[in-house]
């Protein structure tokens, strides 16, 4: 049976101490994850679909 790999989990500088999400990556997964929630399933991505979202926040495509 091959290992389980622990998420090493962070979370950005700028959030509160409270709220906050955290991101992990494992293999080729991006994990993204609520930390007040912690036992719930994370949300995966993969690479590529993780590359577009920092693209797209970079470029300021989530301002409101």
């Amino acid at each position: 049976m091959g290992e389980t790999t622990v998420p090493a989990w962070r979370k950005s500088s700028r959030c509160a101490t409270s709220t906050c999400v955290e991101v992990a990556k494992v293999d080729d997964q991006y994990l993204i994850r609520d930390s007040k929630n912690p036992e719930v399933t994370p949300l995966s991505f993969t690479k590529a679909e993780w590359e577009a979202f920092v693209s797209g926040v970079n470029a300021g495509e989530f301002r409101f």
